[in-house]
């Protein structure tokens, strides 16, 4: 069964086209013009195993604020349509990732049920000149709630002792380690035999 989804997004402020394939081998083409974000976007395809397009057109004449959040919005819509029934799914994943001195733990519920929990220290205010620090907790946010997911993610390290967090390290060890939280959910269980991992029979 191909796991795979097409979502476009258009407003008065962005235009999002996502396509998707769970089962890819990350390759990934991403143009949303903020550099970091598709460098971000990147991780994504890459540690998690799928085969990602954006491209993203917004209103960064104003700020990268519409661009980052209807991007996030339309990637979590692709995830959940991409997802189908959930059955035969592992349904949690986990990984904790280090990035030099940077320590990030994510955790994914795949459970129809959106929450999302985000901790990290206070950052500089930007990465690169249009990345705003302050919108990764909303990137979550918004990816999450469009997946329908439980999502946890916790900076347990960001320095040195002493040290001043670095802000790249920080954000880029969130995306791979939920990349790879993902990549463990989203995968086929031998084991459940294309039942859905739920008592209640859904997710």
């Amino acid at each position: 069964m191909s796991r795979t989804a097409r979502v476009e997004r258009t407003t008065t402020e962005t235009k999002v086209l996502i396509e998707l394939d769970l089962d890819g081998t990350g390759k990934a083409e991403i143009s949303t013009g903020v550099g970091f974000y598709d460098h971000m976007l990147n991780q994504i395809a890459r540690h998690g195993g799928f085969d990602l397009t954006v491209q993203t057109v917004g209103d960064l004449e104003i700020d990268a604020h519409h661009t980052m959040e209807d991007t996030a919005l339309a990637l979590g819509a692709a995830f959940a349509e991409a997802l189908g029934d959930k059955a035969g799914i592992r349904r949690y994943g986990s990984a904790t990732v280090p990035m030099d001195e940077v320590l990030v733990r994510a955790a994914v519920d795949l459970s129809g049920r959106p929450y999302v929990v985000h901790d990290e220290p206070a950052l500089v205010p930007y990465i690169g000149p249009v990345y705003p620090t302050s919108m990764t907790r909303h990137i979550w946010e918004s990816f999450g709630q469009a997946a329908r997911m439980t999502l946890h993610v916790d900076v347990l390290r960001a320095a040195r002792p002493g040290g001043h967090p670095d802000a790249h390290h920080v954000v880029e060890a969130q995306f791979k380690a939920v990349s790879r939280a993902l990549r463990e959910a989203v995968s086929i269980d031998p084991r459940a035999a294309g039942v859905i991992p739920s008592t209640k029979g859904a997710l």
